[in-house]
């Protein structure tokens, strides 16, 4: 039986969310590394190309959506809680763990931009998590406001207070842009990031560049690198050195506050490392990594 991707579905706070899981030939039990996208991105937009890696390096892979995005069910749409995808990767580790062909002694996490910081938190709380990859990864809200575009900084909070107004009364929600050029009103507005965007873009994606706006409110004070020092198992931390939308030296201490943390650093920006040479380069690495961690024959 050759390596298979089977579409899958599990349930998050009684909400589904679909994913694909990506299996090696038999016989298993495999290890598994549970993905999930960035901020406002769907399973179609990029990650793919790893699991497909991870899965030839014989390790499974399940690459889901986060509830009121893609495929996976959740009303409104396009609503970014931080708590509530947490949860997400905690139902997905819960799944993955009842299935015949996953060991669930040696799961691992993977997270890029945005989720790179959900799997530090989430390993945190799980100490049965094996290994952590954190790729590009939003470590501390606090330096990636102060690089941001002060005029939207003060725009997108406005909003996002008439968001959480408008909730209190069942209303709403208001949206705003994921991704803009700069100059304009919207949530990343670096001059990488709509490029960026559209070269990860598939075609069928059903990425939607918009998010409700409340999540304006929580990202400043979303601190993943605190949690980093109460990591039990290790973490490697993909830093894109000339990264303008997590600022790279967030990463940098984020690896340094892991008791167990490893850098690899890269000279491109946050988007680049999606493909090419880069992509090839921190995926070896990232393979490297998690076949020490999770127990795999280097052969």
């Amino acid at each position: 039986m050759a390596e298979s991707r089977n579409e899958v579905a599990f349930l998050s706070q009684g909400t589904e969310c679909r994913g694909w899981l990506y299996q090696p030939a038999p016989p298993g039990p495999w290890p598994c590394v549970v993905m999930a996208h960035g901020f406002s991105a769907t399973r179609h937009d990029g990650l793919h190309p790893y699991a497909e890696r991870f899965q030839a390096a014989g390790m499974a892979a399940l690459v889901f959506d986060y509830r009121h995005f893609g495929d996976s069910q959740g009303s409104p749409r396009q609503l970014i809680d931080i708590g509530r995808q947490q949860q997400d990767h905690q139902a997905a580790l819960t799944y993955v763990r009842s299935l015949a062909s996953i060991d669930d002694q040696r799961l691992a996490l993977f997270g890029t931009s945005f989720s790179g910081g959900h799997v530090v938190c989430v390993a945190a709380r799980e100490p049965e998590v094996r290994a952590v990859v954190a790729q590009c990864p939003f470590s501390d809200g606090l330096p990636s406001v102060v690089a941001a575009n002060p005029a939207n900084v003060v725009k997108g909070n406005l909003l996002g207070v008439a968001a959480r107004l408008l909730s209190l009364v069942r209303l709403g929600p208001l949206y705003l842009p994921a991704v803009g050029y700069p100059g304009d009103f919207a949530v990343m507005t670096a001059p990488e990031a709509r490029p960026g965007f559209d070269m990860l873009g598939h075609p069928g994606s059903p990425w939607r560049n918009q998010v409700a706006a409340r999540i304006v409110l929580q990202a400043p004070w979303y601190r993943p690198v605190v949690q980093a020092s109460r990591l039990n198992c290790p973490l490697l931390v993909c830093v894109c050195d000339n990264d303008q939308t997590a600022p790279p030296a967030s990463a940098w201490e984020l690896a340094r506050r892991a008791p167990r943390g490893e850098i690899r650093r890269y000279p491109v920006g946050h988007f680049e490392i999606y493909q090419g040479l880069a992509f090839e380069q921190a995926v070896a690495d990232q393979i490297e990594f998690l076949t020490r961690h999770l127990g795999l024959s280097r052969g």
